[in-house]
């Protein structure tokens, strides 16, 4: 019999989902060239708080992909249906190897948001290549745009996760 997560794991994996939500949502109403995905974020915090299954994990990602393609501002964003998951499911996976090292969370969050950038964008670019092409030049002007907007959100969620996993992972732990 499988038993799935506790109310409370679910609550903490939505309170976090949606303070992703909430500041990918504020962020994106600014209009600047990057607006980082927060969902990526709260969703790695809450997989390394929670630890949940696999396929728990799979779901999160999949809540997370619904999240951001009904609030994103990209190119394409049912691609975040697929991309999220991947995400999820690397972040399951890499903390499972690194959860006994220093600084696993900021490594595992930094991996995840590679992971779900990256995959965003080639199912980008083979859905909706011709309309990449009227805003590029090339597909190389496109991998030159979104690579270091990728990297540089990466940095952005794994030092925010690094820094709020200590404190919510006391808190959790009192119950």
């Amino acid at each position: 019999m499988m038993i799935g997560m506790k109310s409370r794991d679910i609550a903490i994996i939505g309170i976090l989902l949606a303070i992703g939500a909430i500041l990918r949502y504020f962020l994106a109403m600014l209009h600047t060239p990057l607006t980082p995905n927060m969902i990526i974020a709260f969703y790695c915090l809450g997989i390394i708080l929670v630890r949940p299954k696999v396929l728990e994990a799979f779901g999160i990602g999949v809540v997370a992909g619904i999240l951001s393609m009904l609030i994103s501002s990209s190119i394409f964003p049912p691609a975040n249906l697929v991309s999220e998951p991947i995400g999820a499911l690397v972040c399951f996976g890499l903390y499972a190897l690194l959860k006994n090292r220093t600084g696993a969370p900021a490594a595992t969050t930094f991996a995840t948001t590679l992971a779900s950038g990256f995959s965003f964008a080639a199912i980008a670019l083979l859905a909706v290549a011709p309309k990449i092409l009227d805003k590029y030049a090339t597909f190389f002007g496109f991998v030159l745009v979104f690579v270091p907007i990728v990297v540089i959100t990466a940095v952005f969620n794994a030092v925010i996760v690094q820094v709020l996993f200590y404190p919510a992972d006391r808190v959790l732990s009192r119950g």
